[in-house]
């Protein structure tokens, strides 16, 4: 796995260059709106809560020797709890609402990668954005299960550090996920997708690391995370389709060799 996860942050390289290349840029214009709303919309509900949350769980000390400490650590929880459920909800949100925009880019980029004559699942528009809400609302669940006992052990000490990288790679299997799935629902099923990206979480968690650390960039971060993790996602799910001999590669050796690595 570890392999994987290498492999899926060197697909990142070339992603800008590949995307100027092929006159991609207008194709995010709307999901790059989608996730500027959606994180604008995040940020601000999460600024308006964090008290509220802090108050309630302040609520279940019931000494007064202590309160202002224990507040202090409800803050702190409450705050985590939020940037935590807000990365998760903005992800499935945003790649959700972005998949009928970019299934198309995905495509394109195959096409350039493997030909123009290549064949596979043709897919409307309304079959895209359904395949992309059924997608991250199965992974939305599962991640919301996984995150809960997660943060709990976060609250043992020194055990912490060891939640805080169990939730991020948790976060950037899911994002991995969900940039993979634009190319592989042209070619698989629903559930023959979901075990494709089992068997290959190293690679899912290597997109998702960038896609998260991305994130953490203010605005620019945003606008961007998007245009280069699909692609380095498309890029990278090509490679790990079972070879078709009615298909040849037609990129230069060093796309060629990204791909096979």
């Amino acid at each position: 796995m570890i392999k994987g996860i290498f492999n899926g942050l060197k697909t990142y390289g070339n992603s800008f260059g590949l995307v100027t290349k092929l006159g991609l840029w207008k194709y995010f214009a709307i999901p790059m709106v989608i996730s500027l709303l959606t994180a604008t919309i995040i940020i601000v509900s999460a600024y308006s809560l964090s008290d509220n949350i802090g108050h309630w769980i302040e609520q279940i000390w019931p000494w007064e020797w202590g309160k202002k400490g224990f507040f202090i650590f409800a803050e702190i929880l409450s705050a985590l709890l939020i940037v935590a459920v807000g990365f998760i909800l903005y992800k499935h949100i945003v790649m959700a609402l972005s998949a009928p925009f970019m299934s198309p880019v995905s495509e394109k980029i195959e096409a350039h990668l493997l030909g123009a004559n290549h064949t596979h699942r043709q897919t409307s528009f309304g079959a895209q954005l359904w395949r992309g809400i059924r997608i991250n609302v199965r992974n939305l669940g599962m991640e919301l299960l996984l995150t809960i006992p997660i943060l709990l052990l976060g609250l043992i000490p020194v055990i912490g550090i060891v939640s805080t990288v169990l939730l991020f790679l948790t976060q950037a299997y899911y994002a991995g996920f969900g940039n993979m799935d634009y190319t592989l629902e042209r070619h698989f099923t629903y559930e023959k997708s979901v075990r494709f990206v089992r068997n290959n979480k190293g690679q899912a968690i290597g997109n998702g690391i960038v896609f998260m650390l991305f994130l953490l960039i203010p605005v620019i971060g945003v606008i961007l995370v998007l245009p280069l993790s699909v692609t380095a996602a498309t890029k990278q799910t090509i490679g790990l389709l079972p070879p078709r001999e009615d298909i040849k590669l037609t990129i230069d050796p060093t796309e060629t060799k990204q791909l096979k690595n």
